[in-house]
């Protein structure tokens, strides 16, 4: 589906999904997000919320590396930025529980395809995971 017909969350997952096909840009992700979290809470436990734009900067930052010299993909949060960081969020939830490999073959059709093989697209499907 074309990124200009997506009218629901639903139909926006699966090309965010293809988006962060790389482990490193899902690494980065991860890392941004968590760190800007923590100090989102870190400023609501200390009432410091002048300071919330700096809670910013970590998801942001980690997540444009990510694209621009791992993915090599413009961000969908220039076009869909509520969508994005709901997506940023299940991508997270689906890392912390193991499932996001899943997620990735399936948005790339490759159902049954090894999560090594998933982590980089132009391995072939038999080759063995790492690690």
């Amino acid at each position: 589906m074309p990124e200009s017909e997506m009218k629901t969350f639903a139909e926006f997952w699966p090309f965010y999904v293809r988006e962060h096909s790389r482990a490193g840009t899902r690494a980065l992700h991860l890392a941004g997000t968590l760190t800007g979290t923590a100090l989102l809470v870190a400023l609501a436990a200390t009432g410091r919320w002048r300071w919330l734009p700096v809670a910013l900067v970590p998801g942001y930052a980690a997540a444009w590396v990510g694209h621009f010299f791992v993915e090599h993909n413009r961000p969908a949060t220039f076009k869909h930025p509520l969508w994005s960081l709901a997506g940023d969020y299940k991508m997270v939830g689906l890392i912390l529980t193991g499932r996001m490999g899943a997620e990735v073959e399936r948005a790339h059709g490759r159902a049954g395809v090894t999560a090594g093989a998933a982590e980089h697209p132009a391995a072939p499907a038999s080759a063995p995971e790492k690690g």
